[in-house]
Formats: structure tokens, C-alpha cells, sequence
């Protein structure tokens, strides 16, 4: 029998700005991997298998037997990584600019590691951005491959662009403390 557990995925972020919660039911399959279920704003059920092979098989179930599932599409992992960043991308950026026009004095900013810089090839950690600037890197865009929410164990390369929410003065102390 498979396990299954229910957890609310975005729930705070949906929450804060005001978007639908989407609440994602995931299954352990033995011997398979796992899979991860929720209802669409159409009413419709749909299913993500991601396999232990690192593949991946969207589903659509049919109304008429809610445990029959019609497969829509099949992917590679290498192809599962490259719908997650098309999505995903833009998603973070929408977010967080529709949070800064609805919060006052918050801003939303990017800064990108020169070669140059002192955090060139060190974690994240090591800035201390949020201590000294109250500003948070909420992102980390290493061409096109993005890192959401990295943490202080991050390794920046020459080239990552952060992505940063803070003051107008935090993001350019941040900028300062990175680039100088």
C-alpha cells in the first residue's frame, strides 16, 4: 500500500500576495518513486510521477474514475530540469515584483558577481548580507539556471547575478559590500 502524505506547497508566499494556495498530496510507489497530485483551478486532477530512474510522466486523471490516469507527457530529467527553469524563472521574478508594489518601501534588485569580487568563489554566508544590509538574496542566477532561496553554503561564482529584496539602501549597501 502506498504512503501518502498531503503538504500545501507556496502556501505562504501564495498567501502573502494574495494568490490560490495549492495544496500538493504526495505518494511514496514502492520501487518506483514518488508521485505528486493536486486539483488545477479547472477542477482538474493532475499527477506528477518523478521516478527513482529520474524521469518524469505528467498525468491528467479522467472524471469518470478518479484512480484512472491518462499520461500527457513523459521527460528526461534533463528535460524535467530545463520546464522547471522555463517556469520557474519568470514565476520568482513575477512574484516578487508584483510584492514590491504592494509593500511599501520594500524594492526588488539585482546584482551580479564580477570576477573582481571579493565573494568571487565564496559562499554566500560569507557576505553577511542580511546582518549588515537587512537586505535578503532570495535567488542566485547562474545563466540559465536558477537558484531559489540558496543557502549560506552557496558557492557565488564570477557571473551569478543575486536576486535581492530589501530597502533601496540595503540593496545598494549590498551592492557595495559585493562589487568593492
Amino acid at each position: 500500500m502506498a504512503a501518502a502524505r498531503a503538504r500545501g506547497r507556496a502556501g505562504t508566499d501564495a498567501q502573502l500576495m494574495g494568490m490560490m494556495r495549492v495544496d500538493v498530496n504526495e505518494v511514496l510507489l514502492p520501487g518506483v518513486g514518488l508521485r505528486y497530485e493536486f486539483v488545477n483551478r479547472d477542477g482538474d486532477r493532475v499527477g506528477i510521477v518523478a521516478r527513482r530512474s529520474g524521469d518524469f510522466e505528467l498525468m491528467v486523471y479522467t472524471a469518470d474514475d478518479p484512480d484512472e490516469a491518462r499520461p500527457v507527457l513523459r521527460f528526461t530529467s534533463e528535460e524535467a530540469d530545463t520546464v522547471a527553469e522555463i517556469l520557474g524563472a519568470p514565476r520568482i521574478a513575477e512574484r516578487f515584483a508584483d510584492l514590491t508594489r504592494e509593500v511599501p518601501g520594500l524594492s526588488a534588485g539585482q546584482i551580479q558577481i564580477d570576477p573582481g569580487s571579493p565573494y568571487a568563489d565564496r559562499v554566500l554566508g560569507d557576505t553577511r548580507a542580511r546582518t549588515r544590509t537587512g537586505a535578503s538574496i532570495v535567488a542566485v542566477v547562474r545563466g540559465e539556471e536558477v537558484i531559489a532561496s540558496p543557502g549560506p553554503a552557496q558557492l557565488l561564482r564570477p557571473g551569478d547575478v543575486l536576486v535581492v529584496v530589501g530597502t533601496r539602501e540595503g540593496i545598494a549597501g549590498l551592492q557595495h559590500i559585493v562589487q568593492d
